[in-house]
């Protein structure tokens, strides 16, 4: 791990095949077509990125459940899921930034919880909160602009500015940061790579769980402010911490610090609906023509009957239901923290919010090759499933692993056992 302002790792990109000039891969051939020959067509250079390793593992326990395997999931951060109340009513498009009762009601949510008034007219109803994160950087990044980010991270943001043609900054982070990118860090960057367009931040942060308190929050603000560097802001796991009931328990978010900033929520995280892929982005003024083209053409609406079941999510009663699982979540949270001295494994993120813990194997990795073995072995062998870090982060994510405890007290207390026998039988 690296010490603020220390030296900035950049994981090498994959090399991509260089172009003929007809378009095509060197080494590919021409496009011209032979007598009795078929020419395949190309696939695109920005699509080369690598795939989500959550959602494989996710197949790969649905194939060892249908094979009978009694399999326990710390894998995907899926909640508990909402019911759906009553039957919902057949529905067309939308405008394409969604309903204006949504919209309204998601300007009411930040007047409730973190006292900002924000104008219905900058909210965005998008396709999730990846569709969100699609738009917003089409909106405001062109190929080849350097946008930072912290490793370890979600995946998606490198993975979604590297097919758009963004150069993605990766700035590794560790403990001394509590896994989070500073100013000093930032600076670095700049002087090793020069100006960045963009900054992404998430706070409580996947796979670490991480948050930044306010004035962290600010100093960053402040950096991007000075000098016209976009921050996008990724609050999906807000209402899901575990700290004092202080002004700031719920999260901060940027709108409250900078107008300019792009915020990024969603309903599947704290209101656990996952499967209705609905999220929403607070906008600059500047932004919300060019996003909604983009949106109206990339997606025409978000999805209509999730807009509809969305309008209950902000009750006293739907609150005091989603907040009665947080407290689940923090009761599990609870199991593992315990459970860290029998673990037997590395440094680990102090897990402030969201359902994740991620820490270094330590010493298990004198048995293992890298977390991808320790989680190969873990599944076939104790049917436990973990996520590698190298999903997270490309430099060090091989020593590391994450844990989802949305999964509940019982399935973590067994998972825990499992994986005290698994390391103990070795």
């Amino acid at each position: 791990m690296v010490n603020p302002g220390g030296p900035i790792k950049t994981p090498p990109s994959r090399p991509l095949p260089p172009r003929t000039r007809n378009g095509d891969d060197a080494g590919g051939g021409t496009r011209d077509a032979l007598p009795g020959v078929t020419v395949p067509p190309r696939v695109s250079r920005r699509s080369s990125i690598p795939a989500f390793e959550v959602m494989r593992i996710t197949d790969e326990i649905a194939r060892r459940r249908a094979g009978g395997h009694d399999v326990v999931s710390l894998c995907a951060g899926e909640p508990s899921a909402r019911a759906v109340p009553g039957t919902l009513q057949p529905a067309g498009y939308t405008g394409p930034l969604g309903t204006a009762p949504l919209r309204e009601a998601v300007a009411g949510h930040y007047r409730q919880w973190y006292g900002v008034e924000v104008d219905p007219a900058t909210v965005a109803i998008t396709t999730g909160s990846s569709g969100a994160f699609q738009l917003a950087f089409l909106a405001a990044f062109d190929p080849g602009d350097r946008v930072a980010l912290a490793s370890p991270g979600y995946p998606a943001y490198r993975n979604i500015l590297t097919a758009l043609g963004v150069h993605v900054i990766e700035i590794q982070t560790g403990p001394d940061t509590r896994y989070q990118p500073t100013p000093e860090l930032l600076d670095a960057a700049v002087g090793e790579h020069g100006d960045l367009a963009g900054l992404v931040l998430a706070s409580p942060a996947n796979p670490t769980g991480t948050m930044l308190d306010r004035a962290a929050l600010a100093a960053l603000v402040a950096w991007c402010s000075l000098r016209g560097v976009r921050l996008v802001s990724d609050e999906i796991y807000h209402g899901i911490t575990f700290g004092d009931d202080g002004q700031d328990r719920r999260g901060v978010t940027a709108r409250e610090l900078d107008r300019e900033a792009i915020v990024i929520n969603s309903f599947s995280k704290y209101w656990g609906m996952t499967g209705w892929r609905l999220g929403w982005a607070l906008l600059p003024d500047s932004l919300v023509a060019p996003f909604e083209a983009l949106a109206s053409n990339f997606a025409l609406s978000p999805p209509a009957p999730a807009q509809e079941l969305a309008l209950t999510a902000f009750t006293d009663e739907s609150y005091a239901e989603r907040d009665a699982i947080v407290a689940g979540f923090a009761r599990a949270r609870k199991l593992i923290l315990d459970a860290e001295p029998s673990l037997g494994w590395g440094v680990a993120a102090p897990s402030d919010g969201a359902f994740y813990y991620y820490s270094e194997l330590g010493p298990q990795l004198e048995r293992f090759a890298d977390s991808v073995e320790y989680a190969r072995r873990l599944l076939a062998e104790a049917d436990v499933a973990v996520v590698p870090g190298v999903d997270f982060d490309p430099v060090a994510g091989s020593r590391a692993v994450r844990l989802s405890y949305a999964a509940g007290e019982s399935a973590v207390a067994e998972a825990l056992d499992r994986i005290v026998r698994f390391q103990n039988d070795g």
